[in-house]
C-alpha cells in the first residue's frame, strides 16, 4: 500500500519541533521596517488616528518597498552603424564547444545574444556524451568576472606581452646555457595539439620537462590502470549496462574520477518492464551516490578496504583473511553474492586512494566480464602523478629548477605542502603563471600572464579515447589576454597563431571528418578498440590492502562539494549561494560528524528563532597541522569514527570580500591522500550557517514524497502504492481531484504545458538550479539574507530523510501500531533521526496550478493564469502584498526585500557593468518590493513557437524546453505539451507512477511527479 512514512528535513526539526512549528507559521520572519518610511512610529498609534488614516498607513506599508522602483534611470542605446550580417537583434545564436578546465568537462552549446555569451546548454548531438554540471553552467559568469587579470604583470607591475615574450625567451636561453631545469607545470590538458606543441618545445629545449598536476588527485587509479593496460587513463564506466552496481567509497554521481555518470546511471534506475538496476553503496560521508543507493552501509575507509577484499574473495574464489565486523560482513557478503550472480551485468567501482585497491577493482571487473567496464573509450581527463609532483618540489627546493612555466594550476593554494613550494619558488630564477586571476600563485611569481576564459579560446580535446572535440571562442577577448599555447608557439619560433596550428594539425585526429564539420558539431566520434589488459597479481594486492594501517580514532575524509569543486570557481556567487544537495548549506564548508560522535564530543546544531541554523566550532589536527574554528554539521548517515570536510574553500587572493568564505582544507590533504588520521576537539563560539533546509517547509502535510519498493510496484495495483487522496461528497468517498470549487476551462486546444519530474532519476546534482539562475536573471542575495530565509532561488531541490533506515522497516512498524497510546508513542519514536536514513530529492518550483490559490488573493491581479497552463506574473502590477506567497501551499514564491541590482550592499555580478553582461535580455530584472517565481521559462516556449512559425511547421516533440529540463542530464525533468498526445510528457503524465504534490488541496498543478521506486 502507499507509504505514510513520516519525513523530516533536518535533525533540528525533530529535536526542536516548537521552533520549527513557529517558523512554519511565520514564513516571512522579519517584518518590513515601516517606521523607516513613515517617520515617527509613535504618532501612528495615537488615539486620534482615523479609520481612513489607518487604512492609508496599512496600504502604504505594503507598497512602501516598491517606491524605489517607481523612478528608473534613463539609458540611451547606441544602434549599429553597420549591422553584422550574422547578428539579428533579439535572436540567439548557438555555438558548439567543449570545455575542460582540468577538473570539469562537457560538450556544450553556448547561447549568445548580440555577440554576448549568456547561457550554457548541453550539446545533444550524437557523440556528445558529457553534459554540463552545476559548475559548468555557472562558469559563464566567470567570463564577466571583474576580478580577472587584465594585463600581463612582470615583477608585480603592469607590462606588455612583448616584454613577457622577451623575458621568457631570455630565461630559456640562460637555463640552456647554465644547464638548469625548465619545467612546464600544467593541469591535465587532454589536448592532442597542445601535447604535440609541448613535445616540440621539449625538443628545442632538451633541459625541459612537462609535469602534470591535478589539484584533486586520481594518481592511484591511474597507476593501477597504467600497470594493467599500459595507458595512463581511467575507465569510462557505462552504468546503463549494469543491473547491479556495487560502490566501495566511490561517489560516482558526484566528482569521482571526473563524474558525468548520472545519465547512464539514471537510465537503469527508472522501472521498465518491472525491472531496474540495484545499487549497493559502502561509504563514509553521505554522498549523492549514497543518497541514491538502494542499500547504503556507512563504514570507515579502513573497513571499506576489508570489504573490498571480501568482495574479491567471493568473486574470484580467493581466501585472503579479512578482519570485518559481523554487521558489515553480512551486508558485504550479500552484495558480493548478488554481484557474482549478475556476472557481466554487474560492476564494481571504488574511490579508495590506494593502487592495490584499484588493482582489485580491475581484477574483479575482469572476472565478471562486466559490460559496464569500458576500456575502449578510456578517459583522458586525469594524468597527474603524485610522485612526479613531489619530486618537482624537491628539485625546486634544491635550486635545480631555473625556469618554471605554469598553466591552469594554483599550487600555492592547492598543495598541502604549500610552504615547501613557495620556498622552492623563491629559488626559481623565472616563474610564470598563466591564470584567469592574480590568484595565490600568480601573485608571487615573476610573470603573471592573463589567460583567456575558455569561451575566448581555441583548443582541441580528447576527453575519451576515440573522440575528438574542439573548443572555439564565442566572444572576442575582453581583456589583454593570451593563451599559453600562443606563447609556446612564439617561444618555439613557429609562425602563426594557435588557431592556425590547431587547424593545420586537426587532420591527424579527425579521421577524415572536415574541420568545418567538427567545428559545427563540436565533437567527432572516431571509435577505438578495447584495451588488452595484462596479468594482475590480485592476490598480492589483496594481501597488501588488508594490511593497510588504520587511521586511528577518527578518519578525515576529504571530498569536493557539488558547488565549488576544487575551488577554482570560488569567486562565482551563483555557486557560493548554491545549497549543498545533502546538507542544504551555502556559503560555507564544514566538518560533518555523526550524531553519535557529536554527542561524545559535545558538538551540536540548533535552529534559532529567525530560522537560521547555528553550529559548534571544532579544531582539526592532522599530522601537526591545525585547522581551527571549523564549523560543525551533525550529518545523519555519517559513518561513526569518520569526519567529512570539503576542499575548495578558504581562498583569499583575487576574490571579492563576500566570496572569501570557508577554510582551506587542502592544508590537510597530505600526500594527496583524501583519508587522513585526525584528532578533533570542540572549540569555543557558535557559527551561523546559511542553511535553507529548515525554511519553506510544506506545512507538515503528507503526499509530498511518494515511495514504494520494486516488489510492491510489480505485484500490487497502482492504488496500493500510488494512493489517490479521497474526500467525502454527498456522503460518498470520491477522489479529491474530481471535486472542484471552480469551473474549469476547456484547455484541449492549443498548447498546454506540463513538466514531469521523475524522483527515481533525480540525483540532486543541482545543474537545474544554476541553469535557472542564468536563464531567468535570478539575483544573489548573500549569506546574511539566505540565513534570514530570503534566498531567491526559483527552483529548490528539497532533500528528505526518512524516519527509518529502510522503507520496509518503516511500514512494518507503522502497521504494528495497536491502540491510541501505542500510536502516539510509536509515531513519536518514528520521528527520531535514524543513524542511516534513506534520502529522497525533490525539485520544487512553481507548480503552475490550473486552480491557483495565489491568483484569487492578489488584490491587483498581478498574478494570473494563461491558457497554456502557465501562471503568469505582471511585475509592474505587483505591489508586494505577499498574499500570494502566504496562500501558496508549495512555498515557491520569492519576495524582493531589497534592490539586488546595482546595489553596493549586494556586491555580486549584478553590481558591476561587466557582471551584468551575463543577464538575459528576454527576462526582466526585478526590483524591490516585487514578488517573483518560476515562469516555466515562458520566454523559451514563446521563442520555440515563433521559430516553428517562421519555418512553417508545427513544433516537434522535445523542442519545447525550460532551463531546468534542458539542463537535466539524468532525464528526470521532461517538459512539453500534454495536448500533443504522442508527446513524451503526455505519456508520462498518464503513467501510473504519476502524481501531483498535495493533490487533496485541489490546486491541479501542471508539474507532475513520479513515485520513487526502491529496489530494496
Amino acid at each position: 500500500m502507499s507509504s505514510n512514512k513520516k519525513y523530516w528535513k533536518s535533525v533540528e526539526e525533530l529535536e526542536n519541533s516548537s521552533i520549527v512549528e513557529a517558523l512554519r507559521n511565520n514564513e516571512f520572519v522579519e517584518e518590513i521596517p515601516t517606521d523607516e518610511f513613515l517617520g515617527n512610529a509613535e504618532a501612528l498609534s495615537t488615539s486620534g488616528t482615523s479609520r481612513r488614516d489607518f487604512l492609508k498607513y496599512v496600504g502604504f506599508s505594503t507598497a512602501a518597498v516598491t517606491l524605489a522602483a517607481c523612478e528608473g534611470p534613463v539609458h540611451k542605446s547606441i544602434p549599429y552603424v553597420l549591422q553584422p550580417e550574422q547578428i539579428i537583434p533579439g535572436v540567439a545564436d548557438y555555438y558548439a564547444t567543449t570545455v575542460f578546465d582540468g577538473f570539469d568537462f562537457a560538450n556544450l552549446l553556448v547561447k549568445t545574444r548580440e555577440g554576448r555569451p549568456i547561457k550554457i546548454e548541453n550539446n545533444t548531438i550524437a557523440g556528445a556524451k558529457f553534459s554540463a554540471n552545476a559548475r559548468i553552467h555557472a562558469s559563464i559568469l566567470g567570463l564577466y568576472d571583474s576580478a580577472r587579470l587584465k594585463e600581463p604583470k612582470v615583477d608585480g607591475k603592469d607590462s606588455s606581452w612583448s616584454a613577457v615574450d622577451l623575458k621568457i625567451k631570455s630565461s630559456l636561453a640562460d637555463a640552456k646555457a647554465k644547464g638548469g631545469q625548465v619545467v612546464l607545470l600544467t593541469n591535465t590538458l587532454a589536448s592532442p595539439s597542445t601535447d604535440k606543441l609541448i613535445a616540440e618545445f621539449i625538443a628545442k629545449n632538451p633541459n625541459a620537462k612537462h609535469v602534470v598536476y591535478d589539484a584533486v588527485s586520481s594518481s592511484e587509479a591511474l597507476d593501477a590502470f597504467e600497470a594493467v593496460y599500459g595507458q595512463r587513463a581511467l575507465v569510462d564506466y557505462d552504468f546503463s549496462k549494469a543491473s547491479l552496481i556495487v560502490s566501495v567509497g566511490a561517489d560516482f554521481l558526484g566528482d569521482w574520477q571526473g563524474g558525468g555518470y548520472d545519465t547512464g546511471y539514471a537510465h537503469g534506475r527508472i522501472p521498465q518492464n518491472g525491472k531496474m538496476s540495484r545499487h549497493f553503496q559502502f561509504e563514509s560521508n553521505m554522498t549523492l551516490s549514497g543518497a541514491a543507493a538502494d542499500k547504503r552501509v556507512p563504514m570507515t575507509v579502513a573497513a571499506q578496504k576489508q570489504a573490498l577484499v571480501q568482495i574479491y574473495n567471493i568473486i574470484a574464489g580467493a581466501s585472503v583473511p579479512v578482519a570485518l565486523e559481523e554487521k558489515f560482513k553480512v551486508e558485504v557478503v550479500k552484495a558480493a553474492q548478488q554481484l557474482k550472480a549478475a556476472g557481466s551485468k554487474g560492476v564494481l567501482v571504488s574511490g579508495i586512494e590506494d593502487k592495490n585497491a584499484q588493482l582489485l577493482v580491475l581484477a574483479i571487473n575482469q572476472v565478471l566480464a562486466s559490460e559496464a567496464f569500458n576500456t575502449a573509450g578510456a578517459r583522458q581527463i586525469r594524468k597527474g602523478s603524485n610522485a612526479i609532483v613531489a619530486q618537482l618540489i624537491k628539485d625546486m627546493e634544491a635550486g635545480s629548477v631555473h625556469t618554471l612555466i605554469m598553466s591552469g594550476v594554483n599550487p600555492v593554494y592547492t598543495l598541502a605542502n604549500s610552504a615547501s613550494f613557495v620556498s622552492g619558488l623563491k629559488k626559481v630564477k623565472t616563474s610564470v603563471s598563466f591564470s584567469l586571476k592574480e590568484d595565490e600563485t600568480a601573485s608571487i611569481v615573476s610573470i603573471a600572464a592573463p589567460a583567456p576564459h575558455y569561451l575566448e579560446s581555441w583548443g582541441d580535446l580528447e576527453l575519451t579515447s576515440g573522440t575528438y572535440s574542439l573548443t572555439q571562442p564565442t566572444i572576442r577577448p575582453i581583456f589583454n589576454t593570451k593563451q599559453f599555447q600562443d606563447v609556446l608557439l612564439s617561444v618555439n619560433g613557429t609562425a602563426g597563431t594557435f588557431y592556425d596550428y590547431l587547424k593545420a594539425n586537426s587532420g591527424a585526429y579527425t579521421a577524415g571528418a572536415s574541420w568545418n564539420k567538427v567545428l559545427h558539431d563540436g565533437v567527432a566520434v572516431l571509435g577505438s578498440s578495447a584495451l588488452t589488459g595484462g596479468a594482475i597479481d590480485a592476490a598480492t594486492a589483496a594481501s597488501a590492502v588488508v594490511k593497510s594501517k588504520d587511521a586511528g580514532d577518527f578518519e578525515l575524509v576529504l571530498y569536493t562539494k557539488t558547488g565549488l569543486g576544487d575551488g577554482q570557481h570560488a569567486n562565482n556567487p551563483w555557486l557560493q549561494e548554491f545549497p549543498d544537495p545533502i546538507t542544504r548549506v551555502s556559503w560555507d564548508n564544514y566538518v560533518t560528524v555523526s550524531n553519535a560522535d557529536a554527542k561524545k564530543l559535545g558538538l551540536s546544531n540548533e535552529i534559532v528563532a529567525n530560522g537560521g541554523l547555528n553550529g559548534s566550532y571544532a579544531t582539526l589536527t592532522v599530522d601537526g597541522v591545525k585547522l581551527e574554528n571549523v564549523p560543525v554539521i551533525v550529518q545523519p548517515g555519517q559513518a561513526v569514527g569518520t569526519l567529512g570536510l570539503a576542499l575548495g574553500y578558504g581562498r583569499k587572493a583575487a576574490l571579492k570580500e563576500e566570496m572569501q568564505v570557508g577554510l582551506n582544507a587542502y592544508a590537510l590533504y597530505k600526500g594527496f591522500n583524501n583519508v587522513q588520521s585526525v584528532s578533533i576537539a570542540k572549540a569555543g563560539g557558535v557559527h551561523e550557517f546559511a542553511c535553507v533546509q529548515g525554511q519553506k517547509t510544506l506545512m507538515g502535510r503528507g503526499d509530498i514524497i511518494k515511495e514504494t519498493t520494486l516488489e510492491i510496484f510489480n505485484t500490487k495495483d497502482a492504488e496500493h502504492w500510488n494512493e489517490k487522496p479521497m474526500v467525502s461528497l454527498d456522503h460518498q468517498e470520491v477522489e479529491a481531484t474530481t471535486v472542484d470549487l471552480w469551473e474549469s476551462f476547456d484547455r484541449t486546444t492549443g498548447h498546454h504545458f506540463n513538466l514531469s519530474i521523475d524522483l527515481n532519476a533525480c540525483t540532486g546534482c543541482g545543474a537545474c538550479v544554476i541553469a535557472c539562475h542564468a536563464e531567468n536573471n535570478v539575483p544573489v542575495v548573500g549569506k546574511a539574507e539566505v540565513r534570514r530565509s530570503r534566498d531567491m532561488h526559483w527552483l529548490r531541490i528539497d532533500r528528505y530523510y526518512s524516519s527509518e533506515s529502510t522503507f520496509e522497516g518503516d511500514n512494518e512498524r507503522k502497521e504494528g501500531i495497536a491502540g491510541l497510546s501505542s500510536s502516539l508513542s510509536t509515531f513519536n519514536e518514528m520521528e527520531k533521526a535514524g543513524d542511516n536514513p534513506q534520502v529522497a530529492f525533490q525539485p520544487v518550483m512553481c507548480q503552475h496550478c490550473n486552480h491557483a490559490p495565489c491568483e484569487t488573493v492578489c488584490p491587483v491581479a498581478a498574478t494570473s493564469h494563461g491558457r497554456e497552463g502557465q501562471n503568469h506574473m505582471a511585475y509592474n502590477r505587483c505591489v508586494g502584498t505577499r498574499y500570494c506567497a502566504n496562500n501558496c501551499p508549495y512555498k515557491v514564491r520569492r519576495f524582493n526585500w531589497f534592490l539586488y541590482n546595482k546595489n553596493t550592499e549586494f556586491d555580486y555580478h549584478m553590481n558591476d557593468d561587466l557582471g551584468r553582461m551575463v543577464l538575459n535580455p528576454d527576462v526582466n530584472v526585478r526590483s524591490r518590493g516585487v514578488m517573483e517565481k518560476c515562469s516555466m521559462c515562458i520566454q523559451m516556449t514563446q521563442a520555440t513557437k515563433l521559430k516553428a512559425k517562421n519555418e512553417g511547421r508545427p513544433v516537434r516533440d522535445g523542442e519545447f524546453q525550460t532551463a531546468c529540463s534542458s539542463a537535466c542530464s539524468s532525464g528526470a525533468m521532461i517538459f512539453g505539451d500534454v495536448n500533443d498526445k504522442e508527446s513524451k510528457v503526455a505519456k508520462l503524465a498518464a503513467d501510473e507512477r504519476s502524481y501531483h504534490l498535495l493533490e487533496h488541496v485541489g490546486t491541479k498543478p501542471n508539474v507532475v511527479y513520479h513515485v520513487k521506486v526502491r529496489n530494496t
